[in-house]
């Protein structure tokens, strides 16, 4: 299992260009396989690496593990405009949203009250959700379940 996830990860930071250059996916990647290993080696054995609850155990340990993601970037993100420092780029913190991290995202705007009166970010963060749940429909759609 973790195999199959560290490669399927990896394998898609390289395919996709924007996901290379974004650092916290990479911390992304790392946290889902370090969640898939613990699972793997503490909690139970794999039998069939294939079947549909290995699937939903990946969507499960993604989802939390990008919205983590998606809170600390936009924690370090507001700690570096305090001082004045590097900036964690706006279309970094968009792909996070978009690949499922729009929860640790609005946590993380409430919370370190970053990034909530650019209206442009806020219209940019709206339409990533929009986006996300459209994937989301169209492989419901293409995989014959809606």
């Amino acid at each position: 299992m973790t195999l199959v996830f560290t490669i399927f990860l990896l394998g898609l930071a390289v395919l996709v260009y924007p996901l290379r250059r974004n650092r916290f996916y990479l911390l992304n990647a790392a946290l889902v396989i370090g969640a898939a290993y613990f699972a793997e080696n503490h909690l139970f054995r794999v039998e069939n690496i294939f079947s549909y609850k290995i699937i939903l155990l990946f969507l499960m340990f993604h989802l939390i593990c990008i919205n983590l993601t998606t809170f600390i970037a936009y924690g370090i993100d507001k700690h570096a405009a305090v001082r004045r420092a590097w900036r964690v780029p706006e279309n970094d913190l968009h792909m996070l949203e978009f690949l499922g991290g729009w929860i640790g995202a609005r946590l993380g705007q409430k919370i370190f009250r970053h990034k909530t009166a650019k209206k442009s970010f806020q219209n940019m963060y709206r339409l990533m959700i929009v986006l996300e749940f459209m994937a989301i429909w169209i492989i419901l759609k293409f995989l014959g379940l809606v």
